[in-house]
């Protein structure tokens, strides 16, 4: 049945009541409703057609983290009064790993709400937290440091040294640093692998945001005392292998055990530089002889040519072990029609 011109209606006419769908599936706009296909029928405010603009989400993100972060430092303060020294100042460390892992994690919150998702769809899914993949993760990443320092040993630059450590102090700083650098993992994959990630990746594709914000990461080590740009090169190169394993796997929890046990060993285990710093509470006393170019310097193994050939070895390994392509960019709850952005260059 045709519909009524409007232009034939008198402003005291009777309001037309609008007509069902037929069984034949109309998909005409009712008389009298808004097309739920326009933007500003089904759109919540600040969305567009196809959701949250990722600039704006970013920005969002960024300044409710930042500000956050800031709070939970000017509150600890009052627990860590300047100055400190010896242990109280690694215990202000630890304080601080946390503080900047729930400013990266907790704003994720906010941006799931406004985005109508779920929180888990930026990479770290609550019900596989410390399960298999982050054990797995783990596994591989002691096991990469192990084998990068056993060949620079065969190569005759560095030397395991003897162990500096006795009784109980090996268990106390063992755990110490697990859980510290279980705290950097989560930080650093999330803030550069999570949301970031995830928003960007709908905005120019998946490998194009992996590869800007796999060089930010690498960018933000250069102050740490020792890094040169070889070192913060070796950082981004990581960063970008996690990228492949949050592709391949789907989630972030492989690449946060894989960062933990790899910053473990060279911090606590091996007592070598972590990019340009060395830490008290090490295990052994080992050290470094040669050209840095073999050794990575001040700079630690991410500096030398090794961990660059390692790399290579890793992505290759993982490519094989894990060929699909799992991570995907999916729609915010109720679009009416899936979300399609480029996620891959390589597969």
């Amino acid at each position: 049945m045709a519909r009524p011109d409007p232009d034939e209606l008198s402003p005291m006419s009777e309001p037309v009541t609008p007509r069902p769908l037929s069984s034949e599936g109309d998909s005409q706009p009712t008389a009298g409703l808004p097309d739920p296909s326009s933007p500003t029928a089904s759109t919540p405010a600040l969305q567009g057609p196809k959701g949250l603009h990722p600039i704006l989400g970013i920005g969002i993100y960024l300044a409710t983290g930042i500000a956050l972060a800031w709070i939970l430092f000017w509150l600890g303060k009052s627990f860590f009064p300047e100055p400190v020294h010896g242990a109280k100042a690694m215990w202000q460390d630890l304080y601080g790993e946390a503080a900047v892992a729930l400013g990266a994690c907790l704003p994720a919150f906010l941006m799931a709400r406004i985005e109508h998702r779920s929180v888990d769809d930026y990479g770290l899914p609550r019900k596989q937290a410390f399960g298999k993949l982050f054990w797995v993760g783990g596994l591989w990443g002691l096991a990469a440091i192990t084998i990068l320092l056993l060949t620079m040993r065969t190569a005759h630059v560095f030397y395991f040294g003897y162990v500096t450590l006795h009784g109980m102090r090996v268990v106390k700083f063992a755990a110490f640093w697990g859980i510290f650098f279980l705290l950097v993992g989560i930080f650093e994959d999330f803030l550069f692998r999570g949301y970031l990630l995830f928003a960007t990746a709908r905005w120019v594709g998946f490998w194009p945001a992996a590869a800007v914000l796999s060089c930010a990461f690498g960018a933000i080590h250069l102050p740490n005392p020792g890094e040169d740009p070889i070192g913060a090169l070796g950082a981004a190169a990581i960063g970008f292998f996690f990228c492949l394993t949050l592709r391949r796997t789907g989630t972030l929890w492989f690449a946060v055990g894989f960062h933990a046990a790899w910053d473990w060993g060279e911090t606590y285990l091996y007592a070598v530089p972590n990019s340009g710093t060395i830490q008290p509470g090490h295990l052994l006393g080992s050290s470094f002889v040669g050209k840095e170019w073999l050794t990575g310097g001040a700079v630690g193994p991410e500096g030398s040519v090794f961990c660059f050939v390692l790399l290579i070895l890793l992505w290759v390994m993982f490519d094989r072990i894990y060929p699909t392509a799992k991570y995907t960019v999916s729609s915010p709850a109720g679009t009416r029609a899936p979300e399609t952005f480029p996620l891959s260059i390589l597969e």
